[in-house]
């Protein structure tokens, strides 16, 4: 008997079978809490691809205008569409829905380990909507219904995300310039229509801390942050300027720059001493028409200023009439786009008359320029071709892009700052710019980016809306 009771206790056959037993609840609810936290993560992936896109949907209409967060709010309630699993609520997710709420944010903490605190958010969305340049989505279902064990079916997941809207031009003249319309909705309004008011560009000389006011112009930060004045007058030599520049702020450059005419003067064909701009590299405009004589001297060519024989012969693209009568708005900064068109006419284009050109009795200088590009042979004593040097066959060369800055609401100074930018705009030069110590620069306004403009501008434009949380 004894001998049967040691064998069984030693017998080892079929303990599988009771281990197995043993452990069975466990397999089972580890098995069980391994699918619930599958199921936790699928739903958490659904929200916050569903968080995403509703942040990045808004913060694609954050462009600082007045009405950004009444259009950001409809994006959010028509634009996307998301649906969620795995909870006891599952449906879809919807602005108007009790899980689902947005903050508009005006900044962003430095880092992002750092939480979004009350300094951020915009509080008044009617007054401070333009300011508005982050969205921050939430959203939380009601629960989340696990399996196993019954404990965990007060689960709650959710989802956050925070975006922005940036947008920037390329290939832009490191140039600014204080909108002598006080702001970008009254800039827009006067580029309806054919008539152009010429703007006469003063540089500011100041100092450091003199206020920059409508009608001046200043610089911006180079790319490679070179505030050197040769750098910044080979950005505006150049056919295609390598410098970007951010819609929701630029850098000014601090200091008196001195002037950049020379950079603005080889595109209409006046180049300076040396062979700072090889015009091989810079070349000319294909139209420099500039009311001044062509001057040969054995291998040198130059342009000198008509004679009082010669200016009847010889006339450049007149001021609006009010800079003559000294009557010009803005400190006499902003013309009215009434000038004379048929003096310029019966010099520089005798042997055609306007009427039949098909031009708009109020055409914009810049219209005149492009029918002359068209009409190169149909010319008086003064060619549009330059006469020194190989023209670009870029119609274009005599337009730099430029920033507009409201210097009233943002006041700049001669300190430099980090400023943003009403829009940005495609500047006409109608005369070469003067030297020191004036500076002036004159043209007229073609185009803007954003609302208003003609979009001429687009393909300088990056616009973007990225997920920064």
């Amino acid at each position: 008997m004894l001998r049967i009771i040691r064998a069984f206790w030693r017998d080892q056959r079929g303990v599988a079978l009771v281990l197995v037993a043993i452990m069975l609840p466990a397999i089972v609810g580890f098995s069980l809490l391994v699918i619930d936290m599958s199921r936790v993560n699928n739903l958490q992936n659904d929200l916050q691809k569903g968080a995403d896109s509703f942040s990045i949907a808004a913060a694609a209409e954050l462009d600082g205008k007045p009405d950004s967060i009444i259009r950001a709010d409809r994006a959010l309630s028509t634009l996307v569409s998301s649906q969620y699993s795995f909870s006891g609520t599952a449906g879809p997710l919807t602005l108007q829905s009790a899980g689902v709420t947005r903050r508009y944010l005006k900044s962003l903490p430095a880092t992002d380990n750092l939480p979004i605190v009350a300094a951020n958010v915009i509080t008044d969305e009617v007054t401070d909507a333009s300011k508005a340049r982050f969205i921050e989505v939430r959203v939380t279902p009601v629960g989340f219904n696990a399996i196993f064990p019954a404990s965990f079916s007060s689960w709650t997941v959710g989802a956050v995300a925070v975006a922005g809207f940036t947008s920037s031009v390329c290939d832009f003249t490191p140039m600014f310039i204080c909108n002598p319309y006080g702001s970008s909705d009254a800039l827009a309004a006067s580029l309806t229509g054919h008539k152009r008011a010429m703007m006469a560009l003063k540089k500011q000389n100041g100092g450091g801390n003199a206020q920059y006011g409508p009608g001046d112009y200043g610089f911006l930060d180079t790319p490679s942050g070179s505030q050197s004045t040769p750098a910044l007058t080979e950005m505006f030599a150049a056919t295609k300027p390598l410098g970007c520049y951010a819609n929701d702020g630029v850098n000014t450059k601090p200091g008196n720059i001195p002037p950049v005419n020379d950079g603005i003067n080889v595109r209409f064909d006046i180049y300076p001493n040396g062979n700072n701009y090889p015009p091989a590299s810079y070349p000319p405009a294909p139209n420099t028409r500039k009311g001044m004589v062509t001057k040969i001297q054995g291998n040198n060519c130059s342009y000198v200023a008509p004679n009082s024989g010669q200016a009847s012969s010889y006339k450049a693209v007149p001021k609006d009439n009010c800079f003559t009568a000294g009557t010009c708005s803005v400190n006499n900064r902003l013309g009215t786009g009434d000038w004379d068109r048929p003096g310029y006419w019966s010099v520089n284009h005798p042997s055609t008359s306007y009427a039949s050109t098909g031009l708009d009795a109020n055409a914009s200088r810049y219209e005149v320029y492009q029918w002359e590009m068209a009409h190169a042979n149909d010319h008086g004593t003064e060619p549009t071709t330059p006469a020194c040097h190989t023209p670009s066959t870029d119609v274009k060369r005599r337009i730099i892009n430029v920033a507009i800055i409201d210097c009233v609401a943002n006041p700049v100074s001669g300190n430099g700052g980090d400023y943003p930018v009403d829009t940005f705009a495609s500047f006409f030069l109608t005369e070469p710019a003067g030297g020191p110590p004036n500076a002036d620069i004159y043209g007229e306004i073609v185009d803007i980016t954003g609302r208003g403009g003609q979009g001429t501008l687009d393909n300088f434009l990056r616009d973007e809306a990225q997920l920064y949380r």
